[in-house]
């Protein structure tokens, strides 16, 4: 593996943003970053496998003229069952919390590779957030975040405060990427994460604009945790307090599969500071 002085984040990004122009073989990436092909080819595989925002396709392989391409990994189909392609269409056409149900996820993973607590609470600051703090601790490389306005960044108690768990992952440069509605109703929450890139220097934290039905963490392209809410609905012999659902799921096939509906999603979506100058023009 690759060590982080010789695969930084501003070295990913680079590469990345190269690559969304249009595939690129790895020669022209070689030349790009002023490498070798073998540390190129190296860099690659490393994101491939680490990051999964790039794949890698060869053709004429086996021969002296093989050519190895290298695309966004959102260009690939990203469902493989039946199942998978209902979800992704309900979750690409959806925009409200309401419109998904994250049981739908949960239900197609093994038992073993799966769990679920159920709490009731006044808002979500009531519950325990132990479990969140944990999985935000023990992310090493990445964090792909679908957030409705990014509130669940104020959520603390005595103990703990989320704010400061995902401030200690910018200071240990874990790129974060996040998908989320941003308005005039959310903007102090985009505009207080993003004061964390001018806090330490860097660029590790990327915001994008768009609606969508989930509320949902994928770390280091290795497991998830998603996030479901039941409103009470005052009618007789139905729930009258709101339930928090929260499903931690550590399946390989299913963490992909939610990995590249991110990646559809954030490569489609509007830069967030592009969104706040637009908000700043108004009177």
């Amino acid at each position: 593996m690759l060590s982080k002085i010789m695969l930084n984040n501003e070295t990913i990004k680079k590469i990345e943003e190269f690559v969304y122009e249009k595939p690129r073989s790895i020669q022209e990436i070689a030349e790009m970053l002023g490498k070798s092909w073998r540390t190129a080819d190296r860099y690659i595989q490393e994101i491939e496998k680490e990051y999964g925002t790039l794949a890698t396709r060869t053709f004429r392989e086996g021969t002296r003229g093989a050519l190895k391409i290298v695309y966004w990994a959102s260009m690939e189909k990203i469902s493989s069952s039946v199942f998978q392609k209902m979800l992704e269409k309900e979750i690409m056409n959806a925009r409200k919390k309401e419109e998904f149900s994250a049981f739908d996820i949960f239900q197609h993973v093994k038992d073993k590779n799966k769990k679920a607590s159920i709490e009731e609470a006044l808002n979500e600051n009531k519950t325990d957030i132990r479990e969140l703090a944990d999985f935000l601790k023990n992310t090493k490389k990445q964090l792909l975040i679908f957030s409705g306005n990014l509130s669940f960044i104020n959520l603390k108690n005595k103990e703990i405060d989320i704010f400061k768990e995902i401030e200690n992952l910018a200071k240990k440069n874990v790129n974060i990427k996040i998908v989320c509605r941003v308005d005039l109703v959310g903007k102090e929450n985009i505009e207080k994460i993003l004061s964390l890139n001018f806090k330490y220097g860097k660029e590790n934290i990327e915001v994008r604009h768009r609606e969508h039905p989930l509320r949902a963490i994928i770390a280091d392209n290795k497991l998830f945790r998603i996030k479901e809410i039941k409103e009470p609905t005052g009618k007789i012999n139905e729930l009258n307090k709101k339930i928090f659902i929260f499903y931690t799921i550590k399946d390989k096939e299913w963490t992909e599969w939610l990995s590249r509906i991110f990646w559809k999603m954030f490569s489609s979506s509007i830069d967030a500071r592009k969104r706040i100058e637009e908000m700043n023009k108004l009177k």
